[in-house]
């Protein structure tokens, strides 16, 4: 019996849906953190805009409360990248992504270095040290310099930091606050670390849940964990399986919401990285006239890639540029106006701002 179809616009409309990008809802960033899988949060300030474009009355203190509270953690997960997640989730995010860490480091030039090092004497010094107090990597890799000397100091913080659960600390990912990545043991954090049961099941049905329907190859892209397709295997039969344009199975939670293709998708802008653009092997389902830039956020227009953003601060100016690959004039309007909303939401208080919208070819 053949697969149901599922077109790249049926594709896209689900993942907006899940991605809470086809209205603003109205969530707490914790909620909102959870349904969506974790925040892409290399860049600090990319979790305040996307969760500023999902969330109708969106409130950054309240995220950067949750932060201080340890509610809300800085972390790294999927892909070996900074992500932000709950406190309940990081057990099962950080259990179910330590292969990836390890093998991520592997690869590194960092763990090259340290071939032949006292790896085991190495991580029990460092826990150590982070057991007292947070420390950057530089700061860590001075008292381990001390410690084995002639052995590259920076490389060992970097294999610390990778082999060992830690999490950022505030202020850096504090709104309108910054500072160094400091890491801490998520023991001496959280009260809790990456959980000894987490398993990939658990995490591939959320990442479905938050992405789906999907590839096995999709999720990999999300998460860098290998064996997936042995995994959906094993979940099959709590699955639905659809096949897509190119004749490959989908697969995907029974009750996840799958919009008809023609609902239609406001405008949205998104940060620098963010996982509705980044989560799938296969982006199609988000193709535009726009290439995507990751040097700066991106537009959609009804609901693919229509085009970049970028804003800078001059003096007592905050700036906003975006430039869109749509001719259509509400289209183009719908940005502009978005564009406004987004330049009073990330202008300092006291700030003037403008916002330019250029359209190309």
């Amino acid at each position: 019996m053949a697969l149901p179809l599922l077109t790249a616009r049926a594709l896209n409309r689900a993942t907006l849906a899940r991605q809470l990008l086809l209205e603003r809802v109205s969530l707490g960033p914790l909620e909102a953190s959870e349904m969506v899988a974790g925040l892409q949060a290399q860049t600090p300030t990319d979790p305040y805009v996307a969760l500023w474009s999902r969330l109708a009355g969106f409130d950054p203190d309240e995220l950067s409360r949750s932060i201080e509270e340890r509610k809300a953690v800085r972390a790294q997960l999927m892909r070996a990248t900074i992500h932000l997640v709950t406190a309940n989730d990081y057990p099962l995010f950080a259990g179910a992504t330590r292969t990836v860490l390890e093998r991520v480091f592997r690869s590194t030039p960092f763990a090259k270095a340290l071939n032949g090092a006292d790896m085991p004497r190495i991580l029990e010094v460092s826990r150590e040290a982070l057991a007292e107090q947070p420390l950057t990597r530089a700061d860590l890799a001075r008292v381990l310099a001390a410690v084995f000397p002639g052995v590259d100091g920076p490389a060992m913080a970097q294999a610390a930091t990778y082999s060992i659960p830690v999490v950022q600390v505030p202020p850096r990912g504090l709104w309108r606050r910054s500072g160094a990545a400091r890491w801490a043991l998520s023991t001496e954090w959280l009260g809790r670390g990456p959980s000894p049961h987490a398993s990939p099941d658990e995490l591939i049905l959320r990442y479905l849940a938050a992405f789906g329907p999907a590839t096995a190859a999709d999720a990999r892209a999300w998460s860098n964990l290998t064996h997936l397709a042995e995994v959906l295997e094993r979940l099959r039969s709590r699955l639905l399986v659809f096949r897509d344009e190119r004749g490959r199975e989908l697969f995907d939670l029974p009750d996840a919401p799958r919009p008809h293709p023609d609902t239609e998708a406001p405008v949205r802008f998104l940060p620098e990285f963010d996982n509705a653009l980044l989560s799938h092997a296969d982006r199609s389902r988000f193709s535009g006239p726009a290439q995507p830039q990751w040097t700066m956020g991106s537009i959609l227009v009804e609901g693919v890639l229509g085009g970049n953003w970028k804003y800078e601060r001059t003096g007592r100016r905050f700036e906003m540029y975006a430039r869109v690959a749509v001719r259509d004039r509400r289209a183009i309007q719908e940005v502009e106006e978005e564009a406004g909303r987004l330049a009073a939401f990330l202008a300092e208080p006291g700030l003037d701002h403008d916002v330019a919208v250029e359209t190309i070819a």
